[in-house]
């Protein structure tokens, strides 16, 4: 069964694109924050492990929202390993384990670059779809928040 999207052709193929680049970054993201939370030392370990796993947590519920939003508009996301590991642009991460101090800066990278994403894909719904412009206004807040308490970490 094909979806009929409420869009036109352009803006469909538009908001789309735009959607599956925040998808993929936002599955690999509850990746990598998973990897460093098994794999965590140091003195901060306790909170980190716990911060690491509520990013983790907020990465799955909104690439949820995100998805859910391209199948709405007659998109088809693409969330497999080899479709996020083709468009990964995120910064490297080694399997670990992880240094407390060291997974902060680490974080606060790839939360910068999650962010940009997400900007970019607001940016490009604007005129195209502003419903998911919306649904990524309301992603791009959620980890705006785990950057800055992140980055606070380093304070």
């Amino acid at each position: 069964m094909t979806i009929i999207s409420p869009l036109d052709d352009d803006a469909r193929q538009a908001a789309s694109e735009a959607l599956q680049r925040a998808l993929a970054d936002l599955v690999l993201l509850g990746l990598l924050a998973k990897q460093a939370h098994w794999n965590l030392v140091g003195a901060s370990f306790l909170t980190l492990h716990r911060q690491l796993d509520e990013l983790a947590d907020a990465a799955r519920e909104q690439s949820d929202v995100i998805a859910e939003r391209a199948v709405t508009i007659g998109g088809v996301p693409d969330g497999r390993a080899a479709t996020v590991a083709s468009r990964d642009r995120l910064p490297a991460v080694s399997p670990g384990p992880f240094n407390d101090r060291d997974v902060v800066k680490i974080f606060c990278d790839i939360l910068a670059a999650v962010v940009a994403t997400l900007r970019g894909a607001i940016s490009a719904t604007a005129d195209a779809d502003p419903v998911s412009q919306d649904a990524l206004i309301g992603a791009a807040a959620v980890f705006e928040k785990h950057y800055w308490m992140f980055q606070a970490e380093l304070a």
